[in-house]
């Protein structure tokens, strides 16, 4: 059973637990308020917190492991970056996981072609990535995740298992979405902030502060410093004598439909 029915059964069994000592003795109608701002704050913090696993399975890591393998992955391309990331792989030959917009790939399909031939793996980030995706139905939900399928396979044949939400956001509605899609959730246990951050050493830093075998790395093909900061992690990596893999070796899971 998911953590988010474990918990709304708990705090049910708990109104209900109150609600019958009512009867009884005196319950101080603020026990009812911090309940439910426990609950409010561990649906938020499980929404936000793609690791939790609490509306829906996600792969975020390789538990456990010992070998020094990470997973290099880039959210929101193919973008105008995205050549100068390739490039950057290719000089060190490296092999990372793209996680592309459907809208981006409309824009870039040679780029987004590129990144194929490269030898890089795809997935599926939604058409629009739209800010109001963790308001979406899971219908659009599903509409999303579609459309970009069948626009990656009319263009490349690959039809993508897959699946990173939108800002790694997950709700009820995105957990019915992907079980009716069959997609594999991919999230991350290292988050850059390259998006957040402008300072391109605080990137870097937070990023190789949280190095561990087994890792998923978070990155953006989408700004010069993410490039930046790409290069130097690339020769940290390398020093460290880390092998960098795509996230199918890493977690055994197979990305593509055959």
């Amino acid at each position: 059973m998911l953590k988010h029915k474990k918990i709304v059964l708990f705090c049910v069994a708990v109104v209900l637990v109150l609600f019958t000592l009512t009867f009884f003795t005196a319950v101080h109608w603020t026990i009812f308020l911090l309940l439910f701002l426990v609950w409010l704050g561990l649906t938020a913090w499980g929404s936000f917190d793609i690791r939790l696993n609490y509306f829906t399975k996600a792969y975020s890591s390789k538990p456990n492991s010992t070998t020094k393998e990470i997973a290099l992955t880039f959210d929101d391309g193919p973008h105008e970056m995205t050549e100068k990331v390739l490039d950057l792989l290719k000089k060190f030959n490296v092999k990372a996981t793209f996680f592309c917009i459907g809208k981006q790939i409309e824009n870039n399909p040679e780029l987004f072609k590129r990144i194929i031939s490269d030898g890089h793996l795809i997935g599926n980030h939604s058409y629009s990535h739209s800010e109001n995706f963790g308001f979406f139905s899971s219908q659009k939900v599903v509409d999303e995740i579609t459309k970009t399928n069948k626009l990656v396979e009319q263009l490349s044949g690959i039809k993508m298992n897959f699946f990173r939400p939108p800002f790694g956001v997950t709700n009820p509605m995105i957990s019915k979405a992907v079980s009716e899609t069959k997609h594999l959730v991919v999230g991350w246990n290292i988050r850059s902030l390259d998006t957040v951050y402008e300072d391109e050493n605080t990137i870097f830093e937070r990023v190789k502060n949280k190095i561990k075998p087994g890792g998923i790395i978070l990155l953006h093909d989408t700004s010069q410093k993410s490039v930046n900061v790409l290069e130097r992690l690339l020769l940290f990596l390398k020093s460290e004598n880390y092998s960098i893999v795509a996230v199918d070796e890493l977690l055994n899971l197979s990305a593509y439909e055959n």
